[in-house]
C-alpha cells in the first residue's frame, strides 16, 4: 500500500494558528478520502511557521468497486416518478428489474460504482481542502482568488510505493504540485526534492528545519534550563509561552540576555509579564532570592557572532519596554503611598454594567458582604471590609491599565505601599482566585471573605437582572465564579447558607439550582455518581454546599459496598409496595408499627433493628456525622432482606397487613433521614 505526503508551504503562519491548522488539514483530507472509499492505516500532521505537512501511510492504491441495489417505485407508477428514479440512479428503463414486494411489483436497479485510482481521489480532495480551508483569518494576494492565512508559495504532493515517489497532479490557482520544498529561509535557501516522509523530515533537518513542534519545544526547554543551571539560575516554567515560541521558529537557537540593573527592583511579576507579553522572553530567576535577573530569548537562526547582535537588539528593545513599566510603577507607588484615594474615587466613573452600576457601587456591595461573611469564615469584619474596598483599587492604576493580567497582583503591592496589614494586602491578590480548576483557593480568612463576596456579588447581580449563561456563552465567567465558591467553601470546610445570602428574590431558586449543577460537575470530577448527588440534593439544607459534599461522599462510600447496594434494593422494594398500597387504600401509612401485632421472628427482628437504627441515625445526623449515620442505615440490609423472605405483606388479617405496611413506612422514614434512596439507580 502506498504512502501519501503533502506539504503546503507559505509565508509565516501565526504561532497560535498552527496546531489547529495541522489538525484541520488531517481531518479534512482523511475524512474526504475515506468518504470516497480510500481508507488508510495511519496519519499524522505537523506544522512549522512556514509549512503544514500531512503524512498518510497505508493508503489503498485505489478505491474498491461498490455495488448497490436501489429500490424504486411500484410498477404502474406515474412516468414522472419512474423517470426521476432513473435519473437519480443513472440507469435506463431497460436496466430495471421487476420483483414481487409486499405491496405488489416494484422496480429495482443494480448500481455499480467503479473504483478509482488513489491519485485521482487525492487530487480532488486536496484541491477542495485548499480552497475551503477553515482559517480563522485569511488573505488574498496578487490577482488570484485563492485565500490563505499568508501567501501560499508551493504545494508538495507525492504518492510513495515500492516503485518510488510519484507527483500527484494537483493544480490550484496556478500552484502546481511537485516533489520539492524549501529549507530554512536564511540558513538553507533553495529547493530540494524528496522521495518519502522519512526522506523529507531528514532533509529538512539538514536544511535547518525541525518539523515536529514538540521536538522544537523540547530543544528550547533543554537548552534554556541547561544554560540557566550553569549560572546557578532557573527558568520560570510557562507551558503556554513554550508552545508559542516553538511556533515562531524552525531552527531554535536559545540565547540568554541581561536585564538592566535599573529594572531589577521592579516586582518579579511585572518583569515576567512585560517580557512575556511584549517580547516572548522566558524569565530567568535566582532561586536564592526569587528575583528575576535575566531572560531567555529564542532566535530562528545561528549567526557568526553566536547571537551577540540579536541579543544586543533584544536588550535595547527590552530596556525601552521596562522603562515604561518602571515609570508606571513609580507613579503608582506615589498614589498608593497617599492612600489610593484617587483610584478609589475614579472607580465611580467606571461602569461595571449598565444595570449593575459602577465599579465603585460594586465595591460597596462586596465590602458589605465581606463584612457580613467575616464571622462565618473566622475573619475580622473591619479587616474584611477594608480589604474589599482596596481589592479593586489597582484597576485604576497605570500598571494594570497596561497589563490587565496583573490586576490583584499589583493590588497587593500597592496596599503594602499604603501601609496596610499583610492580610488586607494579600486579599487584593487572592480575591480573584481560583481562576482555574487547578488553582489554589484562598485560605487566609480575610482573603476568603473577600473572594467569596466578590464571586457571590457577581452571581447574585447577574441573576437579579436575568443575564445568565446560555449554552456555551458565559461572557462574565459565572460558571467559573460558582465553581470558585464551591471549592473555596469545601476546601476550607466552611458552612454558609446560600439562601440567606440570596434573599427572597424570584431568581434565588434558579441561582441555587445553578450552584447545584456546578456542584455536580465538581463532584463528578471526584468520581461521585450522579444519582448519589441527586439523592443528597433532595435532602433539606441543600444550600449548604460543604454539607452536601460530606453527605454525597459518605453515601458514595456506602453504596460502593455490597451491603449498601443490597440495601438500596430492599429500600426500593419496601417503598414500591408501600406506595402502591397507599394509592390503592387512599391512606398514608405513617403511624408507626406496633410490636404486639408482629408475628414472625424476622418481623420482630426488623422492628428492633429499625428502633435502634433510628436512634443512631438521628444522633449522628444531629452532629452531621455522616459516616456512622450511613453505617447505621446500611446495617438494616440484613433484617430487611430476612423480613421480605419470611413474611407476606398483604396478610389475610387486616390489622397484621396495616402493621406491616407501617413497618415499611418506618423503613422509608428511617432511611430518609440520611438520603433519598429512591433517586439512587439500581
Amino acid at each position: 500500500m502506498p504512502d501519501l505526503l503533502i506539504e503546503l508551504f507559505s509565508e509565516e503562519i501565526p504561532a497560535g494558528m498552527q496546531r489547529r491548522a495541522a489538525a484541520d488539514l488531517q481531518r479534512l483530507m482523511t475524512d474526504s478520502m475515506v468518504e470516497a472509499g480510500l481508507t488508510y492505516a495511519g496519519a499524522a500532521a505537523f506544522a512549522t511557521p512556514r509549512r503544514l505537512t500531512l503524512s498518510v501511510n497505508g493508503v489503498l492504491a485505489e478505491s474498491p468497486t461498490v455495488r448497490e441495489e436501489r429500490k424504486g417505485p411500484k410498477v404502474g407508477a406515474p412516468d414522472k416518478a419512474i423517470e426521476g428514479f432513473l435519473r437519480g440512479a443513472g440507469v435506463s428503463r431497460e436496466d430495471l428489474e421487476i420483483r414481487d414486494d409486499k405491496k405488489g411489483q416494484v422496480y429495482f436497479a443494480q448500481l455499480t460504482k467503479a473504483g478509482r485510482p488513489a491519485a485521482d481521489i487525492v487530487a480532488e480532495v486536496l484541491e477542495k481542502t485548499i480552497r475551503n480551508f477553515p482559517w480563522a483569518k485569511s488573505m488574498r494576494w496578487g490577482t488570484g482568488a485563492l485565500r490563505w492565512v499568508r501567501p501560499l508559495r508551493s504545494i508538495l504532493c507525492v504518492m510513495v510505493d515500492e516503485g518510488g515517489a510519484e507527483v500527484i497532479p494537483v493544480s490550484v490557482e496556478g500552484y502546481d504540485a511537485a516533489d520539492t520544498t524549501e529549507g530554512h529561509r536564511f540558513m538553507a535557501p533553495g529547493r530540494f526534492s524528496v522521495t518519502s516522509f522519512d526522506d523529507y523530515e531528514a532533509k529538512l533537518k539538514r536544511a535547518h528545519v525541525i518539523l515536529r513542534s514538540d521536538e522544537r519545544a523540547e530543544m528550547i526547554w533543554n537548552d534554556a534550563t541547561n544554560m540557566a543551571f550553569a549560572q546557578g539560575l532557573e527558568v520560570v516554567e510557562d507551558a503556554g509561552l513554550l508552545l508559542e515560541v516553538a511556533g515562531l521558529v524552525e531552527w531554535p537557537v536559545v540565547l540568554m540576555g541581561e536585564i538592566g540593573e535599573d529594572f531589577l527592583s521592579l516586582p518579579s511579576e511585572v518583569l515576567q509579564t512585560s517580557m512575556k507579553e511584549h517580547q516572548k522572553f522566558f524569565s530567568v530567576r535566582n532561586p536564592k532570592t526569587g528575583r528575576i535577573e535575566k531572560f531567555v530569548t529564542v532566535a530562528n537562526r545561528e549567526t557568526s557572532d553566536s547571537g551577540a547582535t540579536i541579543l544586543a537588539g533584544n536588550q535595547k528593545v527590552l530596556a525601552a519596554r521596562l522603562a515604561d513599566a518602571k515609570f508606571f510603577w513609580e507613579n503608582d507607588r506615589r498614589v498608593a503611598k497617599a492612600g489610593m484615594g484617587d483610584w478609589l474615587e475614579s472607580l465611580s466613573n467606571v461602569t461595571f454594567h449598565a444595570k449593575l452600576g459602577t465599579q465603585a457601587e460594586r465595591v460597596n456591595r462586596i465590602a458589605a458582604l465581606a463584612r457580613a461573611l467575616a464571622p462565618t469564615v473566622g475573619a475580622d469584619p473591619e479587616h474584611a471590609e477594608k480589604a474589599a474596598r482596596f481589592a479593586k483599587a489597582d484597576l485604576a492604576s497605570e500598571m494594570v491599565y497596561e497589563f490587565p493580567e496583573l490586576q490583584g497582583i499589583m493590588g497587593r503591592y500597592y496596599a503594602l505601599e499604603a501601609g496596610e496589614l499583610a492580610t488586607v494586602a494579600d486579599a487584593a491578590r487572592d480575591h480573584y482566585a481560583p481562576l482555574g480548576p487547578s488553582d489554589d483557593v484562598p485560605t487566609e480568612p480575610v482573603s476568603v471573605a473577600v473572594s467569596l463576596a466578590e464571586k457571590l456579588d457577581i452571581l447574585t447581580g447577574f441573576w437579579a437582572i436575568d443575564e445568565k449563561p446560555t449554552g456555551s456563552k458565559d461572557p462574565y465567567a459565572l460558571r467559573r465564579a460558582a465553581l470558585g465558591v464551591i471549592r473555596t467553601l469545601n476546601d476550607n470546610g466552611l458552612r454558609v447558607k446560600l439562601v440567606e445570602i440570596f434573599g427572597e428574590g424570584a431568581w434565588a431558586p434558579d441561582l441555587l439550582s445553578f450552584f447545584h449543577d456546578r456542584l455536580k460537575v465538581f463532584l463528578r470530577d471526584r468520581d461521585i455518581r450522579h444519582d448519589v448527588i441527586d439523592a443528597c440534593l433532595a435532602m433539606p439544607g441543600n444550600d449548604d454546599l460543604t454539607l452536601l459534599v460530606k453527605r454525597a461522599t459518605a453515601l458514595q462510600e456506602v453504596l460502593s459496598t455490597e451491603e449498601g447496594e443490597n440495601l438500596v434494593q430492599g429500600f426500593k422494594r419496601a417503598n414500591n409496595i408501600l406506595s402502591q398500597a397507599e394509592q390503592k387504600d387512599g391512606v398514608e401509612y405513617s403511624y408507626g408499627a406496633d410490636i404486639k401485632f408482629t408475628e414472625a421472628d424476622e418481623e420482630k427482628a426488623l422492628f428492633a433493628a429499625l428502633e435502634k437504627a433510628e436512634v443512631e441515625i438521628a444522633a449522628a445526623m444531629a452532629d452531621e456525622d455522616f459516616v456512622p449515620a450511613m453505617a447505621a442505615m446500611a446495617s438494616l440490609r440484613t433484617p430487611i432482606d430476612a423480613f421480605f423472605d419470611a413474611v407476606k405483606i398483604n396478610a389475610d388479617a387486616e390489622v397484621v397487613r396495616r402493621n406491616r405496611l407501617n413497618m415499611l413506612s418506618q423503613i422509608r422514614k428511617t432511611v430518609a433521614q440520611v438520603a433519598d434512596l429512591s433517586r439512587v439507580e439500581g
